[in-house]
């Protein structure tokens, strides 16, 4: 892994790619009061055909060194990665905002997409395997999600940039 000190010019330390993953470890709620300013809102980029950037908030779990997320096929989003998997995650936590860059990986595995349904469950949403076991569903999600079933995406990171909003402070890129 290579880290750069984006904040050099101020003279202000590199931060440490460790604190932030135990960081991300802890989760990152959304309920409202649990993360920074007031809860954790993740949002996605990811490419139009036009080249254009798309954004959308969405809910997101770090699981196993990754971002983990779903979407039904006909959202944009979607669309979007089925044509180009490259994507860029970003969040504020109380202690740093961070914007993941990677590549979007669908995940169909059986175990692995029960083993995320029950992560979510665990978090409040009530997500369950559908009938394939290679999607989720529940009786609600993010309108933004689209109608289910909802097929887990795994953001494999490639680059990720923090800027830390606590002493000491410091911004830092790492290249994984």
């Amino acid at each position: 892994m290579e880290a750069t000190n984006l904040a050099d010019l101020y003279s202000l330390p590199v931060m440490n790619w460790i604190d932030v993953r135990n960081r991300l470890d802890q989760g990152v709620s959304q309920a409202p009061g649990s993360g920074g300013p007031d809860r954790h809102t993740c949002w996605l980029a990811t490419i139009n055909p036009d080249g254009s950037p798309h954004v959308t908030g969405i809910g997101a779990l770090w699981v196993d060194g990754a971002f983990w997320f779903e979407t039904g096929t006909t959202t944009r989003k979607a669309r979007n990665l089925a044509a180009d998997a490259r994507c860029t995650l970003s969040l504020a936590t109380q202690e740093f905002d961070l914007a993941v860059e990677g590549t979007a990986h669908l995940i169909t595995d059986p175990a692995v997409v029960s083993a995320m349904a029950a992560r979510w469950a665990a978090e409040g949403w009530p997500a369950r395997v559908d009938d394939t076991g290679r999607a989720i569903t529940a009786e609600f999600s993010a309108p933004s999600a689209g109608p289910p079933p909802w097929f887990v995406y795994r953001l494999t990171p490639h680059t990720a940039t923090a800027v830390g909003t606590v002493e000491p402070g410091g911004a830092t890129r790492w290249r994984f």
